[in-house]
């Protein structure tokens, strides 16, 4: 007797059409319905600054900004982002939206090894989209989802510090007015 598939289940070896936006740039990919979203980034899409590093979402290696959100990619199939907007380091680099938080980690020695940089600029970057100048234990706050094992984060969170000051002191101050 032949079981009658229905027509929304997908094969265990069948793979799956997928579309994102990813880093301003529409692209699609045909992926198992298992794979990560870590994994397509990494192996089908070349955008290898996306780390898989615990892959259970602790260590935050792995973070995206799905439709401006950071998301852990080691723990997302890549058909659940189907039609999403997707920013990854690399997109984040190329558009220089992070250049400023880059120069100052390089400047205060915030990074080592280098493995675990990607997701600490990717959350500090959606911290300082977030909050103009937050404090130094909301900083800490925001990186608690980041692991690094070479560091003491004081300098990266000196370089987080550095950048959201400079960030507000180069924008006008609420209430007063832009020079003409």
């Amino acid at each position: 007797m032949s079981k009658e598939m229905s027509p929304d289940v997908i094969e265990a070896d069948e793979t799956v059409r997928v579309r994102f936006t990813i880093n301003g740039r529409k692209v699609a990919c045909q992926v198992a319905p298992r794979d990560t979203l870590v994994d397509c980034l990494r192996n089908q899409l070349e955008l290898t600054g996306t780390h898989a590093g615990c892959e259970m979402g602790a260590c935050g290696a792995c973070l995206v900004l799905l439709e401006g959100q950071a998301v852990h990619a080691c723990l997302m199939f890549a058909v659940q982002a189907d039609g999403a907007r997707i920013e990854t380091i690399e997109g984040l680099s190329e558009s220089g939206s992070i250049g400023d938080l880059q120069a100052e980690f390089h400047r205060r020695n915030a990074l080592q090894c280098g493995f675990c940089t990607p997701g600490m600029l990717i959350s500090a970057h959606e911290l300082l989209s977030q909050a103009n100048r937050p404090s130094r234990l909301e900083i800490r706050d925001a990186l608690s989802g980041n692991y690094c094992r070479c560091t003491g984060y004081e300098a990266i969170v000196d370089a987080i510090d550095a950048v959201a000051g400079m960030r507000m002191a180069a924008s006008p101050h609420e209430g007063e007015d832009e020079p003409s």
